[in-house]
């Protein structure tokens, strides 16, 4: 069946639920056709098709009984791009060929979109991804950030562990899995001790960061859409005792809260989204129990969904409202 109404494109994958499910009902809900793309069925079940000439280009998307030209396409929402699923019968040898050639269309693919509204710009999140580059800008906006180390030196690694008296703690600079809940191959920011690095020769393999452990009251998750910040709080003192990452806790301790951030703070995150040009992030704080603010890193297609489940923030519409809004694009692909 050919769509014949605009859509709005929702990029993930097969495995997603809930928070993709929310922005679909909100975009129905204001008369515009959501269409899911999930980036892992391609090239198995989902096909795309480019014919381009010097007289004209055509795109278009099949997914199972539905199909689109891409001029129908007036916004899209980035929410994950997933390796492709090739399935078992490819021979082994030619897997990650056939994966990375698939990844090169869809990245090519997307340019037939230039014209919608991307909530947000591949490029833009791209460059909000890099967590060194969103320490600075965060500095230099007026938020606090922890004194960070990333080396694949032991002996720096053992001076900073002394610099900042034996509390730090590691961390990736990119994650190793998305979603509401961690897969078992993760990462979580853990505390070091000073044993851990007696043997560091290992840094030579994989640089690491390190950063100076910030003491909590409370860990805050700050979801920002277009303006609007819809904010979540969980009492540190809950788990603080055992892990330094909440994600690793049992769901039964945590209860996220409503928070209201100071309108100083808040003016530092406009001013932040501003610099990178984005509509949408996923803010981590940590609130000190002297009440310092300390920015650990920002999400540029952060989870959120606790968050609407727990407090009925309306975070779907607002991402659906800002995907079907009006204003000019200025977050578009050129």
């Amino acid at each position: 069946m050919h769509l014949e109404r605009d859509v709005v494109l929702l990029i993930t994958h097969s495995g997603d639920f809930f928070t993709i499910d929310r922005v679909a009902e909100a975009v129905s809900k204001r008369g515009v056709q959501p269409f899911r793309l999930d980036t892992d069925k391609f090239p198995m079940t989902l096909q795309l098709q480019a014919n381009l000439s010097n007289y004209d280009s055509n795109h278009r998307l099949k997914y199972g009984d539905l199909s689109f030209n891409t001029k129908q396409v007036q916004a899209v929402w980035m929410r994950r791009i997933w390796q492709p699923d090739l399935g078992k019968e490819l021979a082994p040898q030619f897997q990650a060929a056939c994966s990375t050639e698939s990844l090169a269309v869809l990245d090519g693919f997307w340019d037939s979109l230039r014209g919608a509204r991307w909530v947000d710009d591949l490029q833009r999140i791209s460059a909000a991804e890099n967590k060194l580059r969103q320490l600075r800008i965060a500095s230099e906006v007026g938020l606090v950030i922890p004194r960070t180390l990333v080396t694949n030196n032991p002996q720096e690694a053992r001076e900073f562990f002394h610099q900042v008296k034996g509390k730090m703690v590691a961390k990736l600079l990119r994650p190793l899995s998305y979603g509401m809940q961690a897969s078992s191959f993760f990462m979580y920011t853990s505390a070091v001790k000073e044993e851990d690095l007696l043997d560091a020769e290992t840094l030579r393999y994989c640089p690491t960061v390190f950063q100076e452990q910030i003491p909590k009251q409370q860990e805050l998750r700050a979801v920002y859409v277009n303006g609007n910040l819809f904010v979540g709080a969980l009492d540190a003192s809950e788990y603080a005792a055992y892990t330094q990452d909440w994600r690793r806790g049992t769901k039964e301790i945590f209860t996220w809260q409503p928070y209201q951030l100071p309108d100083k703070l808040i003016r530092c995150l406009d001013a932040f989204m501003a610099r990178f040009g984005l509509v949408f992030g996923a803010f981590d704080f940590i609130k000190t129990p002297s009440g310092e603010y300390v920015f650990l890193e920002i999400n540029p297609t952060g989870e959120w969904g606790m968050l609407e489940r727990d407090l009925d923030y309306p975070i779907a519409d607002a991402i659906a409202s800002a995907l079907l809004s009006t204003s000019p694009k200025s977050n578009t692909l050129t």
